[in-house]
């Protein structure tokens, strides 16, 4: 596989804020601990803490959830002190969802694997957060396949993760491809959570990927003592609010707006926004349930798993639960984690390293033999299209397409005829210039008519462009962001490893795989 790179800049595709971090801007340094370079992780070895019983608690946990598996990864090695974890995470979008999804999951992959071969006393687990607590199912439902969507619809509401994959049952007859490992997935188990957690092994468990399910009463214990906090002080939504107010001051868009109250309430069907109100009960949204503080408390502390963090403590709770290094994301979940350092070292945190996932376009040996043939470089492939099929005819023409010599002498010209009519009466200027912008528009015109009459003569080469741009660039988005892998996997098995051995955790660009 030949490998093109891009820097990320040149695509026009990446807010101010993300770029300007993966450019190690130093007006950004005060929101985030280390920037995100292999020699950062020595640092970061050092600063994180993780204790014995939460390695223990953890373990107990993943085996908990891993128990039907006859495959299933041996999670002794976090129990030992030099073991850490570098993360990703993201919806349990169906059939994967988009190809950045899988290629944030082979960025971890990756990473573990160099960070162990540069320090070789350590052990470094990648894993997958899975997000079964997010409630929000159009997100998940859909997906694309050989350019043609599919959806799932349902009844069920509250945490995806603990929906039926039952229904999908429906999905699998509109499909022409036999997917097997997804039938086993959706079909044989009794939660999405279990669904993910089964294909994403069966995809990645040779690698070293673990799945977590953080829904869970016994990982949320850990984390009991900030939700108390959060109930009662309610600090984590100001300190948040302070950071975007100076990210914005410095001209940057920010990503998450925080909550008085940054926790939701979880139970059957319903995950829903926990309220203070003025009379000091709190209440839950959309719902008639309420509680005083005592109650709320209480079952806090009785059944931690009816709480879930939403987006400004999720990763708190993240970096609290795991021995964790590094936060894998993409281009809109780095820039929200640049506003939530305040609040990690306001519960003594360590800060996890964050690291922007591997950015690529796969190119079929069909676009890869038009791309040479045309002799593309990957920054004209991120031209606008118009823009990019002129320049192609104007570069690809035996003809000149543009009247600027003949331009130049009818000008000089026109001048020479308008001073002469000035001297006869003045008051002729107006016409002059009104025949002369006539004669340009004529001229414009005539330019129009050639370039389409030799966008006719090419039309092979600009029909192959076309197709390359629409392959590469399907609706007018990336790529990435909305086909799906097995569009590439089901005539390719070895999809997967390919784009595994080309991936650069470290290579923040722009990547054209090229067969």
């Amino acid at each position: 596989m030949d490998c093109q790179y891009l820097p990320l800049a040149s695509t026009g595709q990446f807010s101010s804020l993300f770029l300007d971090y993966i450019s190690n801007k130093d007006s950004l340094k005060p929101f985030y601990g280390r920037f995100p370079d292999l020699a950062a992780f020595k640092g970061q070895i050092d600063e994180k803490t993780f204790s014995e019983s939460n390695r223990q608690v953890l373990v107990d946990a993943l085996e908990r959830q891993y128990q039907s598996f006859e495959n299933k990864p041996d999670f002794s090695i976090l129990l030992q002190p030099n073991t850490f974890t570098v993360t990703t995470g993201h919806q349990l979008n169906i059939f994967t969802g988009p190809l950045y999804i899988i290629y944030k999951l082979i960025t971890t992959i990756n990473l573990a694997r160099k960070l162990k071969a540069a320090y070789p006393s350590y052990n470094f687990v990648p894993v997958y957060w899975m997000a079964t607590e997010d409630h929000d199912f159009a997100e998940i439902n859909h997906f694309s396949l050989m350019g043609n969507n599919y959806a799932w619809q349902t009844e069920q509401r509250g945490a995806v993760g603990r929906m039926n994959p039952q229904e999908l049952k429906t999905l699998f007859a509109q499909i022409p491809e036999k997917l097997s490992l997804f039938e086993t997935a959706y079909l044989k188990h009794t939660t999405l959570a279990d669904a993910a957690r089964y294909y994403v092994n069966e995809l990645f468990g040779a690698e070293g990927l673990v799945c977590l399910d953080a829904d869970d009463a016994a990982l949320k214990r850990i984390f009991v003592p900030v939700m108390r906090d959060e109930i009662i002080h309610q600090q984590s939504g100001e300190l948040v609010q302070t950071r975007t107010k100076e990210l914005e001051k410095l001209g940057y868009k920010t990503v998450i707006a925080p909550r008085d109250i940054n926790l939701f309430y979880l139970d059957d069907q319903i995950r829903e926004r926990i309220e203070r109100k003025e009379d000091g009960t709190y209440r839950v949204l959309h719902t008639k349930v309420k509680f005083s503080e005592s109650e709320l408390l209480a079952l806090l502390d009785e059944h931690p798993e009816k709480f879930s963090p939403n987006v400004v403590l999720r990763p708190l709770y993240q970096e609290t639960i795991l021995p964790n290094l590094a936060y894998i994301g993409g281009p809109s979940e780095v820039p929200y984690w640049l506003q939530l350092k305040s609040v990690f070292e306001q519960y003594k945190t360590a800060f996890p390293i964050l690291m922007p996932r591997n950015f690529a376009m796969y190119v079929s040996a069909v676009s890869s033999k038009r791309i040479r043939k045309l002799g593309l470089t990957p920054e004209q492939l991120f031209q606008d299209t118009l823009a990019l099929k002129r320049e192609f005819i104007e570069t690809h023409t035996r003809h000149i397409l543009k009247f600027d010599n003949e331009n130049k002498t009818i000008n000089k010209a026109l001048d020479a005829i308008l001073h002469k009519a000035q001297m006869v009466d003045p008051t002729l200027e107006k016409a002059v210039l009104a025949e002369t912008k006539r004669f340009a528009n004529a001229v414009t015109g005539l330019e129009k008519k050639m370039r389409r009459a030799e966008e006719r003569n090419q039309e092979t080469g600009i029909r192959q462009l076309l197709a390359v741009k629409n392959d590469l660039f399907p609706n007018g988005g990336l790529q990435e962001r909305s086909e799906n892998f097995l569009t590439f996997y089901l005539n390719d098995r070895q999809f997967l490893q390919k784009m595994m051995s080309v991936f650069d955790p470290f290579n923040y660009q722009m990547q054209l795989c090229l067969e």
